[in-house]
């Protein structure tokens, strides 16, 4: 619609808004994995048996709470945007892999598929002008 064409203008602010939502509602997701420990961590590392990557689960579970964490705190600042955007798209691949591959379904994988596809897409889109990483 025309009426709505004048909002073409304000892309980087549209950019700004989902870096600051999507940044603060990973960090409040990361952080309590990251604060909960080793036993936490193998539960979430031992996701990666999917792709057949059977050692070390406390550490890739520690790595994916730091990349939620961390990384939702440089979406929300705009600095190294794309290879974070590539970061989470993965951990999302994984947390959707989990739900479907337990039987919880698609409804239960919805979330982590959508974020998923919203950091894939961010990453060839960049994160404006509004970032830390602006040219």
């Amino acid at each position: 619609m025309a009426i709505y064409a004048y909002l073409g203008k304000y892309r980087n602010t549209g950019l700004l808004i989902i870096r600051l939502g999507l940044g603060i509602m990973f960090i409040l997701h990361g952080y309590p994995k990251l604060l909960a420990g080793p036993d936490k961590w193998e539960v979430i590392g031992g996701t990666m048996k999917y792709l057949g990557i059977t050692f070390m689960p406390e550490g890739w579970g520690l790595i994916s709470a730091v990349t939620e964490t961390f990384g939702g705190f440089l979406i929300l600042i705009g600095l190294a945007f794309r290879p974070v955007c590539l970061l989470l798209t993965f951990n999302m691949v994984m947390a959707a892999m989990m739900h479907l591959k337990t039987g919880q379904g698609i409804m239960a994988a919805s979330q982590a598929i959508e974020a998923g596809c919203v950091f894939f897409g961010l990453a060839f889109i960049g994160p404006g002008k509004y970032s830390a990483d602006k040219k």
